[in-house]
């Protein structure tokens, strides 16, 4: 499916060269990736669970076998219909949620998951991209016996593969919850308004490149002060450090962020045209871009905001809502808006399509 022009029809002000440079690697390290700094996520869990609590992030929660043998980790709590799949952003494992999971979990059921090659998941096949992640998903979900109706919640990245895993069982997913989501060929969009040099991701898959190399070389845990980045966090579980650890853990990385804008974003751009009246409720963080300029602050919020509301435009009951006070890690500033949004989906699950137009 060719795809369509991705530059809006209006045009902001083109910003100074040195704003411009400065704003694309701001976007590209806070507006999609900020998960890169919880691959450790797990030592902020109060954690000292007993030995069955499905959300001790020192151990797996349920690991289910697909078809080639390989395991992937669910965390299941609560009970109540429609059941909702919580997918976290780059480099995260299902310990990202810790703040949300038992808040949503008190009125239906809630699960988690680590993709393959984080938490206590086995590395997949090569590459990592939007499909590979669907195809995980779908198996695993069979295995672990978890049906729908199910809503989808993605946070950052996990929103463009919730957005093919509904495409790919759209009987089975009744509404979605995008947090802070990553937009397809988002690169390019943000180039189209403020132009660009090179690849926005470049610093982050330096780090993770380094970090496999050291990785490869038996040198972590490192005192390097160059390899910080690859080094968990001293409070967290043995089984997140010996994740820190992994080549395996960097090879997904890099092959995450490798497909992320070229076949992930043509994956789900050749998904529906439309998700009918399905209930979507699109989250944008008010405070991406607060260490910018005020003028180019404002510019950047403005397209972040309206690529968001264009997404959330695909249904007829889909609205795109401002958190106030919050970064892109939403879930650890506001996960009572995360849940609150949660909420709204389920219970518009169970009513007929009003035919309203989006954002209603």
């Amino acid at each position: 499916m060719a795809r369509p022009s991705t530059a809006p029809a209006w045009r902001w002000p083109r910003l100074k060269e040195t704003t411009r440079r400065r704003t694309l690697a701001g976007w590209a390290a806070t507006g999609i990736i900020a998960g890169s700094i919880l691959a450790s996520v797990g030592a902020c869990h109060a954690g000292n669970g007993a030995a069955d609590d499905p959300l001790d992030p020192g151990r797996p929660g349920r690991l289910v076998r697909l078809a080639d043998g390989r395991r992937i980790n669910f965390r299941c709590t609560g009970a109540g219909a429609p059941t909702v799949l919580l997918e976290s952003g780059w480099a995260a494992s299902s310990t990202l949620w810790y703040k949300v999971q038992p808040l949503a979990a008190r009125h239906q059921r809630v699960c988690s998951y680590d993709r393959a090659g984080y938490g206590f998941s086995d590395p997949g096949p090569m590459p990592r991209d939007g499909a590979a992640v669907t195809r995980d998903l779908s198996q695993a979900l069979d295995a672990a016996g978890i049906k729908g109706p199910l809503v989808m919640v993605g946070h950052s990245a996990g929103g463009l593969y919730v957005r093919m895993f509904a495409d790919a069982r759209p009987r089975d997913v009744v509404g979605m919850v995008l947090v802070d989501p990553s937009v397809p060929h988002q690169d390019e969009r943000f180039e189209a308004v403020f132009g660009g040099h090179g690849d926005p991701l470049a610093g982050m898959k330096a780090r993770a490149a380094k970090c496999l190399a050291a990785a490869k070389a038996g040198a972590l845990p490192s005192l390097d002060p160059a390899l910080a980045a690859c080094e968990a966090r001293a409070s967290a579980s043995t089984a997140e450090k010996a994740q820190a650890t992994a080549a395996s853990t960097y090879e997904t990385q890099l092959s995450e962020l490798d497909t992320l804008f070229t076949t992930t974003s043509d994956e789900v751009d050749a998904g529906r045209a439309t998700l009918g009246d399905m209930p979507l409720v699109v989250l944008t963080a008010d405070g991406d871009y607060a260490s910018a300029s005020p003028r180019a602050r404002e510019a950047l919020n403005a397209v972040w905001g309206s690529l968001h509301r264009q997404i959330a435009s695909l249904s007829l009951r889909g609205s795109a809502q401002l958190v106030a006070g919050t970064s892109h890690m939403m879930m650890f500033d506001r996960p009572d808006a995360i849940v609150q949004a949660i909420e709204e989906v389920s219970a518009a699950a169970s009513k007929p399509g009003t035919g309203n137009p989006a954002g209603s």
